[in-house]
């Protein structure tokens, strides 16, 4: 179990966040983590590993990289801004919520349609058979 005074290995980082290096490396080149260099291996602070852990579940949640820097960099501010903070990321996610939920509702319609239309293919696949006999 690592402590908050751990420092990790690019690899130790990958398995315990099932992610690649090329993504690692890819958070780092926006900006959202930012690992200590030594010579040229990254380590990675409990701040990194907090972040991480945040760009992952905004992208499961289906967020852009920019709301994700905007809310990181909210919760790099310290002192009263808590209030502020935490309004911004309700606001972020009752809007992504809504989103995602109207795309469920288009999803549900598609497959109801699909559904139908696999219905009347069904009917005319077993009408060709039944007039070929």
């Amino acid at each position: 179990m690592t402590t908050k005074d751990d420092l990790l290995s690019i690899r130790q980082m990958c398995d315990a966040f099932e992610v690649t290096p090329r993504t690692l490396r890819f958070y780092e080149s926006k900006e959202l983590i930012s690992p200590l260099r030594r010579g040229s291996a990254r380590l990675y602070t409990y701040r990194d590993r907090a972040r991480l852990k945040l760009i992952l579940r905004g992208k499961r949640f289906g967020f852009s990289l920019e709301d994700i820097r905007q809310l990181l960099d909210m919760y790099d501010r310290e002192g009263s801004q808590q209030e502020a903070q935490l309004r911004r990321t309700y606001e972020v996610a009752a809007e992504r919520l809504a989103q995602m939920e109207r795309q469920r509702a288009e999803l549900d319609e598609a497959i109801v349609e699909l559904k139908e239309q696999m219905a009347w293919g069904a009917g005319v696949l077993a009408a060709f058979r039944k007039a070929a006999e």
